[in-house]
């Protein structure tokens, strides 16, 4: 499977585990219920797509601008970092108007999420390219044919 067909099975699958997991997540680490914090789930999952989207367009419109090409590791962790970033200061406000907890309560169930979804999308990709197969840009080339 390729093209927008893998991407949109790839954010479906990915969002829609995610969204369960993070809800029951935050159900047990709240002690709010699996409607409340299945809303927060939703939404946190609809701002992280957004904030993917607009960080990464700003990222690359910086990273077309540098003389040095490429992804270093030092500017992946610049993106990682940036990203989370960002995304924690969306959603800490978010988790504790909705779950009625202090913003350090919020921090720390968000970076329980965090944690949870670097070994999350580690495994998740690793699971979906081993069913689906590699996309074309990672797929082994072939090999010319002998002449």
């Amino acid at each position: 499977m390729q093209g927008i067909r893998r991407r949109v099975v790839y954010i479906g699958l990915y969002e829609g585990i995610a969204i369960v997991v993070a809800s029951i997540g935050l159900a047990s680490m709240s002690g709010h219920g699996l409607g409340a914090s299945g809303v927060l789930a939703v939404a946190a999952s609809v701002i992280a797509v957004l904030w993917n989207l607009a960080f990464n367009a700003l990222f690359e419109r910086w990273e077309s601008r540098q003389a040095v090409r490429g992804r270093s590791i030092r500017r992946r962790i610049a993106h990682a970092i940036g990203f989370e970033g960002g995304l924690i200061a969306f959603l800490v406000p978010m988790f504790a108007w909705g779950l009625q907890v202090s913003l350090w309560e919020a921090l720390v169930m968000d970076l329980g999420l965090v944690v949870f979804f670097l070994v999350y999308t580690f495994v998740f990709n690793w699971v979906f390219d081993r069913v689906f197969g590699l996309p074309a840009s990672a797929a082994p080339r072939a090999s010319p044919a002998p002449t």
